[in-house]
């Protein structure tokens, strides 16, 4: 048995060698002959493999030269020039068709093989406009002269025998005329060109078969030439787009493994145009034979449905967690208000038992002092007397000396006070009359002085902070009782009480104060003069058109568009009242408040943003309630403001909110335009009484107020009353002005309201009595006369008539309308004159909007970061409550996105570019309009919070960061629809990723859009552009301006984003194209990133222009 297997191996060793020595001698015989393509040993079984591989190197070695030549020049279309041909070239898999092109040809293959030079010429004839009818241009093998039956579509010829062959040449056309005969299976012989190229994978050439009923060669389209009976269907005559040569392509449907091989596809799987191996379907999806695509609706079903899942679960569980939150602050607050009220009530009944022994006492000492003391010590009575009045003269320096001395009783010492007999009346008197008395304090405080905190424990929890801030609410409602009574040791107290804060003092005094509109030249102010003072209330009162908001609106450095004169001092100092912006507050006569949050919500955000940053949150908190409480909101704490659309609160609460909204911030100057105006007599007292507790802290308050009753009347501390023109008619306190008035022969009429009759005076209805002469035009030169103050030149001559005392002639206080006053313009005049005021006025604008002035408030807000947050928290609550809207905006994209997918049928020779038009008009659209919300609803609110110092970055910042959700979601919900409709080549995540910055780019848009319009036109604008501007980037045959503004404009480069992401997969045999149409469109396939960025970077651009412009127009 050894022997016989060593013999086999012998055997088998000597056969090996054998094979190898036919081999090696094959393949010297093919190097020898493979110059004139004399394949002798194509017959031989052994031989033909190998013959094969070298005809196939050769092919390979002449499309790597064709893919170097041809890729540079079509850089646009080629990303990876090896892998695109690779993907169109590769045949290695099978090479069949080969083989049998060897044998048919018999053996000389390679000379009827295009070389490099005659496939460039083809390729290059493909891309120019000249070519028509599938027909190239005249070459030295087909022309007028030469005209062989290879030039012929379908039909190829050899290159003579003695002729060498160099497939790379690129520079020559060979002489191909000899041998003509049908092209091979797998390869297509262009009509003019005698050679043969290979067909790209993905297509199907077989040889072509003549109907004799329509004498064209099918499935091809080309004719036999006429005259010649000999002539033959041949093999595929074209390969270019699919518009042109879509009969060589591999059918929908069917697939071809290689381009003489078509087989239908499949149960389960799908197969598109062009393929060269069936795709199994994804699960879920409805797949039948021969199927060109997968149903995926059940994909973007199921996609939505999950989103829609995720969102509700978002708003819900946001929405609880919002309620339940406020729901347990609302039980530690009614907790903490319920306790303080009880352990009040507790200290009032131990101080009213204490009270009664304390009386008690003092009964059965003053018993025993009568019974064991025989002589009583008036010299101490008269001492304490005299002390006593003392310091009654010190508090009370204007009382009367008959009411001084009436406190005949002893002094109260430290642990026994007793209340004297009259002084009950007294205080009265002072409660009505506060002008009586200068004895409390109202210095500065220190900025970093402390409230007093419960002692020995820290405040940490909600119940600690409430129960603090409603006991320290408490207290204040007993001292004001206290204050209510007025006894003489309530007035000590009052005066020494350390407990009251006091805020840092802002007096403003102005001196001949006088505002010019520029545009009209006139006065809106005139020779304004006076001073208001911190600790009390201003009313500023007058007709219709006396210039009381542009008087308030002067004192809060708000005036633009006006010339102004004179000085308005700041303590005593020439220095800008936007300084101390952070401590000032100002309350429109609108209501601007935001009707999407509750009253706290809206106290809390104005109380976060404008304290200081460095006041606890205790504090805060008791600042908060005790607004809430002094202006009776309590009821409606929890309840929305409103809009126009929603009902809410009433009108007299919200105009007390649009007053809280800045007394939460604690200024030291508080400014109020008509804050009466629509408020019963009761809501104005609780106003007047919320606002006369801030002056006891030391804020200068001034405020407009119309047809005040006489009980609001008598509640304010001083009066300027103006009249038409701005002339002031009187200043001072409220207590004299009846005595002013008076004493110009003007009386106030029995049961008739004081400060209606002399308005009715100034408005020239109601004239002075008879007994009086003077005229209401003169009151405001009575005024100046009175207290000495330089008249105006314009005004001399009304004076010259009064009886007084010589007057200051003061040139530079007025200007005499006579001597000014313009002649007659003309129209042109005229015009010109307003486009100047006009551009002034804007200037002035911009300038006011753009002024920097140091800060003196010493007080510290919250930076941006901070700011940032505030205004994040406040606009996702806002967002939350308008789950509805957001909804509707989804629901519309969501439909859209089933439309346009249902009813756009994807080309293939575009790559899906009018649908993804349609798309990008349709999402830029939906969302600008919805992307408009954002700054255009809120305008008001935005420049009343900036005018207040807020931050305008950080609202800013918190609106895009909120609009950054959408952005992220809506591509989603669009293209859940959109792409499972259509089921373009691109993935999903390509067309999300270009969906989410074509949403980034127009939402910037849409702020620019809100900012810079009013919301019609905004809205007009939202249709209008991308209508437009998408028409612009498909319109063909651009000239070179047009071009130049497509790529200015955004949709161009969505759309060529969209259209590279598509084109990228599409391959092999679409390789043609793909370069045609990207040539066509001038789009490049390395421009995807570009095209991303180019989007980012308009957005960017957009938001940048849209601050600047919500920083530099704002409305003061």
């Amino acid at each position: 048995m050894p022997k016989m297997g060593s013999k086999k191996l012998e055997i088998c060793i000597s056969w090996s060698m054998l094979i190898w020595v036919v081999v090696v001698l094959s393949l010297q015989h093919l190097v020898g002959c493979q110059d004139v393509g004399d394949y002798n040993e194509i017959d031989n079984p052994a031989v033909l493999p190998l013959i094969t591989q070298f005809v196939y190197s050769r092919m390979s070695n002449l499309t790597a030269v064709i893919s170097r030549d041809i890729s540079n020049r079509s850089t646009f279309c080629i990303k990876d020039p090896e892998a695109d041909w690779n993907q169109a070239f590769n045949f290695s898999s099978n090479l069949d068709f080969l083989t049998k092109c060897i044998q048919k040809t018999g053996g000389d293959i390679t000379r009827r093989i295009c070389t490099a030079a005659e496939m460039k010429f083809y390729f290059n004839n493909l891309f120019q406009p000249s070519s028509i009818d599938n027909y190239l241009k005249p070459n030295k093998n087909c022309n007028l002269t030469s005209w062989v039956s290879g030039c012929e579509p379908g039909w190829a010829c050899s290159i003579g025998l003695n002729q060498p062959v160099d497939l790379e040449n690129s520079k020559e056309i060979p002489a191909r005329t000899r041998s003509c005969q049908a092209c091979c299976e797998g390869f297509f012989c262009p009509h003019g060109l005698t050679c043969m190229i290979p067909c790209p994978l993905g297509s199907h050439c077989p040889l072509s078969r003549l109907n004799r009923a329509t004498g064209v060669c099918e499935p091809y389209s080309y004719q036999l030439p006429p005259g010649q009976p000999n002539h033959t269907c041949g093999g595929a005559n074209i390969w270019a787009d699919v518009g042109s040569s879509s009969e060589i392509f591999c059918l929908a449907g069917s697939y071809c493994p290689t381009t003489v091989q078509k087989i239908s596809c499949s149960s389960g799987h799908y197969c598109r145009m062009g393929s060269t191996s069936e795709t199994p379907c994804f699960k879920l999806t409805s797949c039948d034979a021969n199927s060109p695509s997968q149903n995926i609706h059940a994909y973007g079903i199921m996609l939505i449905a999950a989103l829609i899942t995720l969102l509700l679960i978002i708003y819900n569980c946001s929405d609880q967690v919002l309620t339940t939150r406020e729901r347990r602050l609302a039980k530690s607050r009614e907790a903490a208000a319920r306790s303080a009220r009880e352990t009040a009530r507790a200290r009032q009944r131990w101080k009213a038992a204490k009270d009664i022994a304390k009386k008690h006492a003092s009964g059965l000492q003053a018993h025993f002092s009568r019974t064991f003391s025989r002589k009583k010590h008036p010299e101490e009575l008269k001492i304490l007397d005299q002390a006593k009045s003392e310091i009654d003269e010190d508090l009370y320096p204007t009382c009367s000396n008959s009411s001084i001395t009436s406190l005949t009783s002893p002094a109260p010492s430290k642990g026994n006070k007793k209340e004297p007999g009259d002084l009950m009346q007294i205080m009265h008197e002072i409660e009505h009359d506060p002008d009586s008395y200068e004895g409390i304090s109202l210095g500065i405080e220190d900025p970093n002085t402390k409230r007093h905190m419960p002692k020995g424990k820290e405040v940490n929890t909600h119940s600690q902070i409430f129960k603090y801030a409603y006991t320290q609410i408490e207290k204040e409602k007993a001292m004001q009782q206290q204050n209510k009574d007025l006894t003489f040791s309530g007035v000590v107290s009052l005066a020494t009480d350390t407990e009251i804060k006091k805020r840092p003092l802002i007096e403003i005094s102005f001196k001949d104060l006088t505002l010019t509109l520029k545009a009209k030249n006139k006065h809106l102010l005139r020779c304004v003069t006076g001073k208001i003072k911190p600790g009390r209330i201003t009313a500023v009162m007058g007709p219709s058109g006396a210039g009381k908001t542009t008087f308030l609106s002067a004192l809060a450095g708000k005036a633009i568009g006006c010339s102004m004169t004179g000085l308005i001092l700041i303590n005593g100092k020439n220095e800008s009242v936007h300084s101390y912006k952070k401590i000032i507050g100002f309350v429109p006569q609108d209501d601007i408040v935001h009707g999407n949050l509750t009253v706290e919500e809206n106290l809390w955000f104005s109380a976060h943003c404008r304290l200081s940053a460095y006041m606890s949150k205790p504090d805060k908190v008791l600042i908060v309630e005790r607004v809430i409480e002094s202006l009776g909101l309590q009821s409606v704490r929890d309840s929305l403001v409103g809009t126009v659309e929603k009902r809410g609160i009433s009108g007299g609460q919200r105009k007390r909110v649009n007053v809280g909204l800045e007394m939460v911030m604690e200024p030291s100057l508080l400014i109020l335009d008509e804050p009466t105006s629509g408020l019963d007599s009761a809501s104005s007292q609780l106003l007047l009484r919320a606002l006369r507790r801030e002056a006891l802290e030391g804020v200068n308050i001034c405020m407009v107020v119309h047809q005040p009753s006489y009980a609001l009347f008598k509640m304010f501390d001083d009066l300027v009353l103006l009249a038409k023109g701005g002339l002031i008619v009187y200043h001072g306190p409220v207590k004299k002005v009846e005595e002013y008035f008076a004493g110009l022969g003007i009386n106030v009429p029995e049961r008739v309201n004081p400060p209606d009759h002399y308005i009715d005076i100034l408005e020239g209805i109601v004239k002075s009595s008879a007994s009086s002469s003077v005229n209401y035009k003169e009151l405001p030169l009575r005024w100046m006369l009175h207290n000495g103050y330089p008249i105006p030149p314009d005004m001399q001559k009304y004076a010259a008539g009064l009886v007084m005392s010589p007057v200051e002639l003061n040139p530079d206080h007025g200007t005499d309308p006579t001597s000014t006053g313009m002649g007659e313009q003309s129209f042109a005049g005229e015009l010109w004159q307003d486009v100047k005021s006009n551009v002034e006025f804007h200037r002035d604008k911009i300038r006011h909007n753009f002024l920097k002035s140091s800060d003196l408030s010493h007080r510290r807000t919250p930076g941006v970061f901070q700011q940032y947050r505030y205004f994040l928290g406040r606009i996702s609550k806002q967002r939350l409550r308008e789950a509805k809207i957001q909804a509707a905006d989804y629901l519309i994209l969501f439909l859209a996105g089933a439309c346009l997918g249902s009813i756009t049928k994807p080309s293939d020779q575009t790559f899906g570019a009018t649908g993804y038009a349609h798309s990008i008009i349709a999402v830029s659209l939906l969302c600008k309009i919805a992307a408009l919300r954002s700054f255009s609803l809120e305008k008001l609110q935005y420049w009343r919070e900036s005018a207040s110092g807020m931050s305008s970055v950080a609202y800013f910042l918190a609106k895009d960061t909120f609009d950054h959700f959408n952005t992220v979601v809506k591509p989603v919900v669009y293209l859940s629809m959109y792409y499972f409709f259509t089921n373009p080549r691109s993935s999903f995540a390509d067309n999300y990723i270009v969906m989410l910055c074509l949403l980034y780019c127009v939402t910037g848009i849409a702020y620019v859009l809100a900012i810079f319009f009013e919301p019609g036109p905004a809205q007009l604008w939202s249709v209008l552009l991308p209508v437009v501007l998408t028409l612009i980037a498909t319109q063909p045959n651009k000239s070179e301006v047009l071009k130049f503004v497509a790529k200015l404009c955004y949709p161009n480069w969505a759309l060529e984003a969209f259209v590279i992401a598509n084109a990228e997969r599409y391959y092999g045999v679409w390789l043609i194209t793909r370069c045609g149409s990207l040539m066509k469109t001038g789009y490049n396939l390395h421009y995807w990133g570009l095209c991303i960025f180019i989007l980012v970077l308009i957005g960017l651009f957009s938001r940048v222009v849209a601050f600047f412009g919500m920083i530099t127009f704002k409305k003061k």
